[in-house]
């Protein structure tokens, strides 16, 4: 399969929903949610900490426009930056829970490492 996963919705339903995904996710540090989802995250997750390592005003104007909230851009370029300084990308971490009762999909827990 090629391209991103299309999870059941139309593009800009689908990055409205992973940019307020990613955007929880960098603000707790841990969520609970489909497999699926938690490896479409993961990514952008990452590319958002590395933005925040760069620490330059390009880098900061781009996580702007993708993370929905201004706070957790601050958060990112000053803790997470900082957390993951000596590290070259795997910030993330998905592990599997099993499946959920109502619908049997496959759960998953996204958490930095």
């Amino acid at each position: 399969m090629t391209g991103p996963r299309k999870l059941g919705k139309t593009t800009d339903q689908r990055m409205a929903m992973l940019r307020q995904q990613v955007t929880d996710f960098l603000d707790n540090g841990k969520m609970e949610t489909t497999v699926t989802r938690c490896k479409e995250i993961a990514p952008l997750a990452e590319k958002m900490i590395t933005l925040g390592k760069k620490n330059t005003l390009a880098s900061r104007r781009q996580a702007l426009a993708f993370i929905t909230r201004e706070d957790v851009v601050t958060k990112v370029f000053t803790e997470l930056a900082k957390k993951y300084a000596d590290r070259n990308g795997g910030y993330t971490r998905v592990t599997r829970t099993g499946v959920r009762r109502g619908d049997a999909a496959e759960t998953g827990v996204i958490e930095l490492v």
